[in-house]
């Protein structure tokens, strides 16, 4: 390991402004891969060790906590390999200290309650009453312990020898509530925002601005009492990660089947279930419409999401737990739009719109990325037992009216609808904005978040149901100015999205969609990000004015945006100062190429870009190799093409000598990283964006 930390660059603003304010609190989210080995334990379990050994950020300190963590591990984590070895250990021994999950049953017959030790692989230990008493979640489906465990030898066929000596919840013991939010006060949202995505795991330079906000709706089911929430989308995208690995406060529960009994109360011995002991209760693989539903349960839970409560014989009982509904899809989603809805693949008995109302916000799990290496953290994050005991003691706050002062809902909106935004917008307030206080722009950009989420649960009810009322989701300002709220797929697909699911077959297979749906300031023109395909491109006058990019947008590219606007010129003026890395350079080359297939193969361009020069040495060679390249591979296709370097600019645009300007928010490099063998990776049109700008300007 000392070489591992040796060799970590060295830290940045971020990372020494968290270990200030934090201190003890937070840990490098990399160190958890390097003492992890083949340990099959949860993130927290892993991190409250490095939370003892290896919160710091001293190199050495580092080295040390994890060979100490390391060696915790080596000798007390029980494999299930290894079980028969440690249970030797302990009989040669006497007693031994093991890191195991422990669940707890009740022996009516005997009147003793006996735990279970689940890699260990022994039952029937009996423990103590009052430890069962202060940790009740024993007894619904277990948790990770540090235990010491006594052999005593004895003759009775029928008893246990093995003997529960102490038994301590991986969690810690205190924290100070007010002192988070006091030291919330160094951070800037941005900032704040960036420590949270660490504090899951993530690399936030990898993430928009949307994508984290995103990821961080995932955390409000543990911040937030009565949470309903749900999120469809393909495999591999870090759907269910959270709930098992982030908080010892959450039941992952597998499968997406439960029984009654499990999970709210079994009638044949009184005892409460999941709903009862846990904060989030989170349903993997609940996607599936073959698989099969419990009527009763369905019918329970719908009761239990509006109502908060359940009942057990004649007795209702109340609980808090969170609902969590994760799930795979296996269509894209124009073609759900098109032939059914966005809740399509879940099973018959959820595909109701009583029981969908009940959820608070759709996460579209179509715009998170696969999870790829290079997208895991190596800066400093909470430690998570930290983070969730802080989470959890917010559950008992209530920020749901802060937008109040500043903005007002539509009035369509239904109180099933509004108690879903202002839920949404409470736990996103909580978890970036801990103190309850935000500037009138943050505030806004919460309540958007929140919306859209409802918003996209309610439509698809629509489409289910048209019988349903239509809701205009939207909020007014101060000034008494509407704001409408739209989805993105709204906005991409508006052929397929605004209809009911029962018309599907009244559309045609060659509808086009909006490849780009957007926001736009016009001032003349026509917008050429959705071009009349009836007539040629040339007899529209091309738009001028401001168009906006909503960031995991597809379907744009830079013949679409830009290629109207440059047929024609025989000189272009490229001003952006960030071509060099590798993919900067491919995304140049990509505009080279729309110029010249736009132009007469025996006409010639010339092309100017002005960009800043790489300013570490060891990369120079390359940067300057890179541009030459890009020069003769221009030069063979008629495009000449030349580079001034001017360290001094900032902003970026295209200039053509037919007397367009076009300026750039980010310049030429707005779409995301696409995986190795996505279709994103061979064309344009299939990547997602950055939220970004174009203006169009002709003097």
């Amino acid at each position: 390991m000392s070489d591992t930390a040796s060799q970590r660059p060295g830290q940045n603003d971020l990372d020494r402004l968290i270990n200030a304010t934090f201190p003890g609190a937070v840990v490098r989210k990399d160190l958890v891969k390097a003492v992890k080995g083949n340990a099959i334990v949860p993130t927290y379990v892993l991190e409250y060790l490095l939370g003892q050994y290896a919160a710091t950020d001293d190199e050495a300190s580092i080295t040390s906590g994890i060979e100490a963590v390391r060696r915790i591990l080596a000798r007390h984590y029980v494999h299930r390999s290894d079980s028969e070895l440690i249970k030797s250990t302990i009989r040669e021994h006497g007693r031994h200290r093991i890191i195991d999950k422990v669940s707890v049953t009740l022996n009516d017959k005997d009147d003793v309650y006996e735990a279970e030790f689940a890699n260990l692989g022994i039952r029937g230990v009996a423990v103590d009453p009052a430890t069962v008493r202060a940790h009740e979640k024993l007894l619904v489906g277990g948790i990770w312990c540090i235990c010491d465990i006594a052999y005593l030898a004895i003759t009775d066929v029928h008893a246990t020898p093995w003997v529960l000596a102490s038994l301590k919840p991986i969690q810690m013991s205190s924290f100070d509530l007010a002192s988070y939010k006091k030291a919330r006060e160094a951070f800037t949202t941005r900032q704040w925002i960036d420590l949270l995505i660490q504090s899951i795991g993530f690399n936030p330079e990898l993430f928009g601005e949307r994508a984290k906000l995103l990821q961080l709706v995932r955390l409000v089911p543990f911040v937030e009492r009565n949470y309903n929430l749900v999120e469809l989308g393909p495999k591999g995208t870090g759907k269910s990660h959270i709930y098992s690995e982030f908080s010892p406060h959450g039941m992952l529960v597998s499968g997406g089947e439960v029984t009654v009994a499990k999970l709210f109360v079994n009638n044949a011995n009184g005892r409460i279930g999941l709903v009862g002991y846990w904060d989030v209760v989170a349903f993997d693989e609940f996607a599936g419409s073959r698989k099969r539903t419990n009527k009763a349960l369905v019918d329970i839970m719908k009761n239990y999401m509006a109502n908060k409560s359940f009942s057990r014989g004649i007795e209702t009982l109340g609980a808090e737990a969170s609902m969590v509904f994760v799930g795979n899809t296996s269509h894209t989603v124009p073609y759900m739009l098109k032939h059914s809805d966005l809740f399509d693949e879940l099973p018959a008995a959820y595909h109701d719109p009583a029981y969908l109302d009940r959820l608070h916000f759709y996460v579209p799990g179509w715009e998170m990325d696969t999870i790829r290496a290079e997208m895991f953290s190596e800066g400093y994050g909470f430690v998570v037992d930290y983070i969730a005991e802080i989470l959890r003691a917010m559950r008992n706050e209530d920020y749901s009216d802060r937008y109040e002062p500043a903005f007002t809902l539509g009035a369509s909106i239904s109180t099933r609808d509004r108690d879903g935004i202002r839920k949404t917008f409470s736990g996103l307030m909580k978890l970036i904005h801990p103190s309850g206080q935000a500037t009138q722009e943050e505030t806004e950009t919460l309540l958007q978040v929140a919306i859209e989420g409802r918003k996209r649960v309610k439509d698809q009810i629509l489409r289910i149901d048209p019988t349903m009322a239509a809701v205009e989701f939207g909020y007014c300002d101060g000034a008494g100015t509407w704001h409408p709220v739209t989805t993105l797929e709204e906005q991409q697909y508006p052929a397929y999205y605004q209809r009911s699911s029962h018309d599907a077959h009244e559309i045609p297979d060659d509808v086009p969609h909006a490849a780009a749906g957007t926001t736009a300031v016009k001032t003349g023109g026509t917008d050429p990000a959705a071009p009349d395909r009836s007539r040629p491109a040339s007899s529209d006058p091309l738009y001028t004015g401001v168009r906006t990019f909503q960031e995991n947008q597809t379907g744009i590219t830079y013949d679409q945006i830009l290629g109207p606007y440059l047929r024609g010129a025989t000189t272009v003026q490229i001003v952006d100062p960030y071509i060099r890395a590798p993919h900067q350079g491919r995304n140049l080359v990509d505009l080279l190429a729309v110029i010249a297939q736009a132009k007469d193969p025996a006409d010639e361009v010339t092309v100017h870009l002005t960009t800043k020069e790489e300013p570490k040495a060891e990369y120079q060679q390359k940067h300057l190799l890179m541009l030459n390249s890009i020069r003769l591979s221009a030069k063979a296709n008629g495009i000449r093409f030349d580079v001034t370097f001017d360290d001094s600019i900032h902003d970026r645009s295209i200039s053509t000598d037919t007397g367009w300007l076009i300026q750039l928010g980010r310049g030429l490099d707005f779409f995301k990283k696409p995986d190795d063998y996505s279709l994103g990776d061979r064309h344009q049109a299939f990547r997602r964006v950055q939220a970004f700008s174009v203006t169009y300007l002709r003097p």
